[in-house]
This record gives structure tokens, C-alpha cells and sequence, in this order.
């Protein structure tokens, strides 16, 4: 039989145990209490709407200027942002692009050949495996540790370099951890000599205020690296199909003509978010601010309401994730399809994430207060009876 699709899409398209009671469940008309909400769009917030659209309204939309790196206003409008978070970071080192997952798309054409290998955080958002595949690179896990707080196991980290290694991963703050890379990890990370590819997506979230947190390596010089991050958390606007690259460090103009050499190939951001983002990067922070109020309300929620209880709720520094630990008398798969067949609680087993060992449950803090209340007491009424 002649092959027909390639062996990058390799993915399963036969539906596991979860989706199949969930599409039974909505078929069936329940009230399911969705605490795996990630949408900002559709967690109760309130948009500065007549500044988003005005922003889109401009009338140079009609007019066509590619620019591969992205229009100069923009990559302004992005270097104004992280002067407001105290970083310089000069146009010249950005590069926009429609979404983070791009930005991957993007780094791993620019340093790695077919076979070479990335190195990312385990446990962490299960996307990895699949940007890896469409690019023909093998992703290497290397485990983060937790007792009482994350952190980055060295030895393991140093065990899983290859001669074929091309660069190294960290997401800061990581997903679903909510870890956020520290000053000491950050000074190890740089003697392996490896670019440095930076997830910040999340890094406006944290819940509290920590001296030896490394919150941005925007600024940084030292070892070649990459800082990713866009409209999707920043303001909140995944549907604006907007972020960016920042280089630094040695060689990164070189990294820049060669990313600027992609980018031309593509073309991928669209004109009308591009001239609409220094509207709407000024306006971030009313949204901004709605998420942290949120998700520190539901953490405080979920942490006073778990003490005493079968359950443990992990250390979290920011993000819009929480990690429950569960009694490990059912298999996380188990325990998912309970909450959801008896008590109509959607969460997500650890194993979506790569955690190491059972149980956990992951559960998202940007879920709208009273769904997350609701949800978080039919989970500890359902521990409670089943230990």
C-alpha cells in the first residue's frame, strides 16, 4: 500500500476514555462543572472592548507592508512592555509571530536537523511531543522534582545531554507546575553551554512577589537564548493570533537573520493585530489584573479548602495551574472518570502532563469562582467517601 501521509503526524485519532463519558455526558444534557478552563475568553472576565476594537479599526490595515521580523510599531510596542516590567530589550531583538507554538516552529528550524534533539521540562504541557514531530526533532525529557517547592534535577538533566542536543527548554513559569525558574538554576543552566529556549507565556501570572525568581531571561546575555511570549496570556486574546521571539545573548543577531529568513518564508502575522498592538498591549492590564485576582482567589480557595483532608494541593508560584495530589488508591485515569460520572467534575489526570508518578489531578485556577467552589467541593466529598 503506497504511504500516504508522513510520519510526522503521528497522532491517535481514536478517542480515550475521558472524551468518550465527557461527549456522553454533554450528549445527555449534564450541568458538568469544567474545571480544566483555560479560555480566558470564557472565564467571567471583563474586556476593555471599545479599545480592543477601536484598536482593530485602523485604515492603514488596507495597505500591505511585509515585514518578516514583524512592523517596526509593533516590535516597539513589545520593547515598551518589558521596559514597563523593568527590561531593556531594543526592537532589533524581536521577532513577531503568530503564537508561541510558532515561535517553536521557528527555533527548532533554526537549530536543529532532523534527528537532533530539544531538551524540555517534565512535567509540562503535553505539546512538546507534536511540535517536535512536525519538525523532525526528538524531544528529550528531563524531570523538575518537588519537595514542597520544584526544581530542576541537574544530574538527570546532565544525563540526558547528546552529542546531538541542540538547545534546552525551560518554561518559566512551567505549566502546570507553576514553578518559576530561580537565580541559582538559571546560573547552571548556563555552564551546559546550550541556547536557551524560554516559555514566559505565563510570567506576568505570579501570586507572590519572590526575590530569587528569575521572572523574565529577556534581558539576559549570557548563553545564547529565546523569550517567548504573546497576546494569548499576556492580555488575555488567544483569538489575536499574535506573539514574539526576543534574542539575546551570543550570536543572537545571527539567530535573527536566520529567524527573519523563516519568518520571510511564511509570513504569518496578520497586518490589522500587528498595527493594533500598542493599543492593546496598553490595555493588558486591566485583564491582567482580573486573571491574578482569579487565580489567587481560587488557589486560596482550593489550599484552605484541601488542609485536613485525603488531599494535597502543590506548591504554585503563578500560572493559572494547580496540581492536587490525590489518594493513590485509584489510578488517576480512575479517579478523572469518577469525579466525572458521579459527580460531573471535568479535571485532568497528571499523566496528560508527564507527571512521574500517581496521583495527581490538575485543575485550572482561571475557572470562574463559583464554578471552581462547586467543583473543588464535589471533588473533596468524593475522596472523602472513597477513603
Amino acid at each position: 500500500m503506497i504511504r500516504v501521509f508522513s510520519s510526522r503526524l503521528q497522532w491517535d485519532s481514536n478517542p480515550n476514555p475521558l472524551s468518550i463519558l465527557l461527549g456522553k455526558k454533554r450528549r445527555e444534557g449534564a450541568a458538568i462543572l469544567d474545571l480544566t478552563e483555560s479560555n480566558p475568553t470564557r472565564a467571567g472576565l471583563h474586556y476593555p472592548a471599545a479599545e480592543i476594537i477601536g484598536a482593530l479599526a485602523d485604515p492603514c490595515v488596507l495597505n500591505h507592508d511585509p515585514q518578516p521580523r514583524g512592523l517596526f510599531s509593533a516590535r516597539q510596542a513589545v520593547s515598551e512592555y518589558y521596559a514597563r516590567r523593568g527590561v531593556e530589550v531594543p526592537p532589533s531583538r524581536i521577532l513577531l509571530t503568530a503564537s508561541t507554538s510558532e515561535a517553536y516552529s521557528y527555533l527548532f528550524k533554526l537549530l536543529a536537523n532532523p534527528g537532533d534533539e530539544i531538551l524540555v521540562p517534565r512535567p509540562s504541557y503535553p505539546l512538546f511531543d507534536y511540535l517536535g514531530a512536525m519538525e523532525s526533532v526528538n524531544v528529550r525529557p528531563y524531570p523538575l522534582r518537588y519537595d514542597g517547592s520544584w526544581h530542576i534535577d541537574f544530574s538527570a538533566l546532565a544525563t540526558a545531554i547528546t552529542p546531538r542536543t541542540r538547545a534546552l527548554v525551560v518554561v518559566n513559569p512551567n505549566n502546570p507546575t507553576g514553578s518559576f525558574l530561580k537565580r541559582a538554576e538559571w546560573e547552571r543552566l548556563q555552564t551546559f553551554g546550550l541556547p536557551i529556549l524560554s516559555d514566559e507565556v505565563f510570567s506576568d501570572f505570579a501570586l507572590a512577589p519572590d526575590p530569587d525568581r528569575v521572572p523574565t531571561l529577556a534581558g539576559s546575555n549570557g548563553v545564547l537564548i529565546f523569550a517567548m511570549s504573546g497576546l494569548s496570556k499576556v492580555a488575555g486574546l488567544p483569538q489575536m493570533k499574535l506573539g514574539w521571539i526576543v534574542a539575546g545573548g551570543p550570536g543572537h543577531e545571527t539567530a535573527l537573520e536566520g529567524l527573519e529568513w523563516i519568518a520571510d518564508t511564511f509570513l504569518s502575522v496578520s497586518t490589522p493585530i500587528q498595527l493594533a498592538l500598542p493599543r492593546i498591549l496598553a490595555a493588558s492590564g486591566v485583564v491582567e489584573e482580573q486573571i491574578r485576582t482569579q487565580t489567587r482567589a481560587n488557589l486560596d480557595h482550593l489550599i484552605t479548602q484541601t488542609m485536613g483532608s485525603p488531599c494535597r494541593c502543590l506548591t504554585v508560584e503563578g500560572g493559572w495551574y494547580a496540581a492536587l495530589e490525590v489518594p493513590r488508591i485509584h489510578s488517576e485515569e480512575d479517579w478523572v472518570l469518577h469525579l466525572l460520572a458521579q459527580k460531573d467534575v471535568l479535571v485532568q489526570p497528571g499523566f496528560f502532563y508527564d507527571f512521574e508518578a500517581e496521583a495527581f489531578l490538575v485543575l485550572s485556577l482561571l475557572t470562574p469562582p463559583v464554578t471552581f467552589e462547586h467543583g473543588v467541593a464535589r471533588i473533596l466529598d468524593a475522596m472523602t467517601a472513597l477513603t
